[in-house]
């Protein structure tokens, strides 16, 4: 490509800033820029030839929108799922709050919910913010949950305030900063996100828009932040590119020209162009204090800057953790892929799988030697992820058993390279490079093996489903031994609660309790339409002191457990769980068995 290829730009060009107000640009029809959106082609960067120098803030922010942006993404967070999600970014940002501010939905009760539960955790940082439409009634949302901060939908670009609010631009700025009013007389910052502003008419509206609230923030001696949204990943790092699309100019004229504080700015970005971390340290750099992330990346399309990157971004750029603990991007991973069952890709950076694991065979070979000579820093000590290797045929038994201790999640301290299992892997290596091949073993080939030839490391899915219904099987069994009337003895009125229970969860065949002998003291409660079939069964006063589950509370004074065993009576497939009841003085005066089919507590 030659210099003079450069698209020149035909519409907005760079102006000295002056300060001096700017009106609105009236006009009939709205300006899409077709010169650089064609939108029957890919969209063009133009270039005007100046470069500006950068000027950045005092201090760099980070800002998260995982609970707003981040879930148009996704299916929505649970509430507990939202609430660990903030703990570990309390803990990534770090004392001094380097993820300052975390924004949330306000509409329904889970929202809400919540939106509590965090504020209850009593953290300084992230501080909770809000979001909302542009409709005066939302500030009453905020106002609910006692925010002190929201964002408002400011849609800037043409494409907006004409096709799709139906607006003109003098409508769209009267009601837009009728909004900041409303939220100025609540006592409420607002934060005015100036949506598809890399698409807009940065003379014709946005800067005369900033200005006026630069005005209002004035008169009311209160600050009104302006978010930067590059809705449509349209922004590009470079200073030398012409406005909208270039975001060293965007930041620029928002401080210089419209005199917004630096610290009152901030850029949230999308990457449909592959440009979304480069965007967001390019509008660090050029003056805007804060930027907007998402854990992983999540966001609507192509996403966000992933929060993890920016907060590496922030270290590199500063010099300083400044209080991050950057473990906690390790534990967000593993939270998302053990707990909410998303699958990061392997090769994604700081958190894939693959990230640091270095699979050229010479590479290979060099990182078992020193790890510092393919590692980008030491990720064991700043992330809790050391590196790791791929194997291939020149690998050994050593490459392989170094591949089991770095990435095998399970415990292979007793493994050792006379171990079968590991000799078995490194046959089936070298049998395949004999078989012709010349590429690196995948983590995904290598984990099938090491599954076949190591099982005992793992836990199948049967496993994982048996620990879940356990879990709520024994929380079901402390709940009811709690129970006032459980620890009475009097057989007619715990009969009456395990009534009630048995009602709540027809995955429990029957409920009984024993004395401390291991007499049955109660009948079997069971579902009414299955009385014939157990109450002939199992009379009161059968001796069961010889059972597991009665022994282990009783020895322990723990919950317990059984084996899975096959029900004599209809065949299925069951665990019994039970539980010690106690007395007012804490002493042992019962055991309480619960009977639970596994297939149907598995559905759950």
């Amino acid at each position: 490509m030659k210099k003079t290829d450069l698209i020149q730009p035909s519409t907005i060009l760079w102006r000295e800033p002056t300060g001096k107000k700017i009106e609105v640009a009236e006009v009939e029809q709205p300006q899409l820029l077709r010169e650089i959106f064609p939108y029957t082609e890919i969209p063009r960067v133009p270039f005007d030839g100046i470069c500006l120098p950068p000027d950045p803030p005092e201090e760099f922010l980070i800002t998260c929108t995982t609970f707003r942006d981040g879930q148009q993404a996704r299916p929505p967070y649970s509430v507990d799922e939202i609430v660990k999600i903030f703990d570990l970014l309390h803990r990534l940002g770090g004392p001094q709050g380097v993820i300052r501010q975390s924004e949330v939905f306000l509409y329904t009760d889970k929202d809400k919910e919540a939106v509590r539960k965090c504020l209850e955790r009593g953290y300084r940082y992230p501080e909770v913010t809000g979001w909302i439409r542009a409709v005066a009634k939302d500030f009453e949302l905020v106002k609910e949950m006692g925010l002190k901060e929201t964002g408002i939908l400011t849609s800037a670009s043409d494409y907006h305030i004409f096709l799709k609010l139906n607006l003109n631009r003098r409508q769209a700025l009267d009601k837009y900063l009728g909004l900041v009013k409303t939220a100025l007389e609540t006592g409420v910052t607002p934060r005015c996100h100036l949506e598809d502003v890399t698409r807009a008419d940065i003379y014709g509206f946005i800067v005369p828009f900033a200005q006026q609230l630069m005005e209002l923030s004035r008169e009311a001696k209160t600050k009104i932040k302006i978010r930067l949204c590059d809705t449509m990943g349209f922004g590009v790092p470079w200073s030398a590119a012409a406005l909208p699309r270039s975001v060293p100019k965007l930041v620029q004229l928002m401080v210089r020209e419209a005199g917004v504080p630096k610290e009152w700015l901030e850029w949230h970005g999308h990457n449909d162009f592959h440009m979304v971390m480069a965007a967001g340290v390019s509008a660090w750099l050029y003056g805007c204090a804060a930027l907007n992330a998402t854990v992983l990346g999540f966001g609507e399309r192509t996403g966000n800057p992933p929060i993890e990157g920016a907060c590496v971004q922030y270290a590199q750029l500063t010099g300083s953790v400044n209080g991050m603990d950057l473990t906690a991007i390790t534990d967000l991973a593993e939270y998302f892929v053990r707990e909410i069952k998303f699958r990061i890709p392997p090769s994604m950076p700081l958190v894939g799988r693959d990230f640091n694991v270095t699979k050229a065979g010479i590479h290979a070979d060099g990182s078992i030697k020193n790890e510092e000579i393919y590692n980008i820093f030491d990720t064991g000590a700043i992330l809790s992820r050391p590196p790791s290797i791929a194997i291939t045929d020149k690998s050994g038994i050593s490459g392989i058993l170094y591949w089991l201790q770095t990435q095998v999640e399970m415990d292979t301290s007793k493994l050792s390279k006379n171990h079968p299992g590991v000799v078995n892997i490194r046959d089936w290596v070298e049998e395949v490079y004999r078989a012709g091949r010349n590429t690196t073993i995948s983590s995904e080939e290598l984990m099938f093996q090491v599954r076949k030839h190591l099982p005992h490391l793992f836990k199948s899915e049967f496993d994982l489903i048996k620990e879940k219904v356990a879990d709520i099987a024994l929380d079901l069994v402390r709940e009811m031994v709690g129970n006032p009337e459980m620890q009475s003895m009097d057989h007619t009125r715990q009969e009456a609660v395990m009534e009630e229970y048995i009602e709540k969860d027809p995955f429990i065949k029957y409920l009984y309790v024993t004395d401390i002998e291991g007499k049955k003291v109660t009948r079997n409660v069971v579902h009414p339409y299955e009385k014939a079939k157990y109450d002939s069964q199992f009379e009161p006063h059968q001796d069961f002191a010889d059972r597991s589950w009665f022994v282990k509370p009783m020895k322990t004074g723990e919950a317990f457990v059984t084996d899975f065993y096959i029900s004599r009576i209809d065949q299925s497939l069951c665990i019994t769980v039970s539980a010690p009841i106690r007395n007012q003085r804490a002493e042992i005066v019962g055991v309480l068995g619960a009977d639970i089919r596994f297939e149907d507590a598995a559905k759950l």
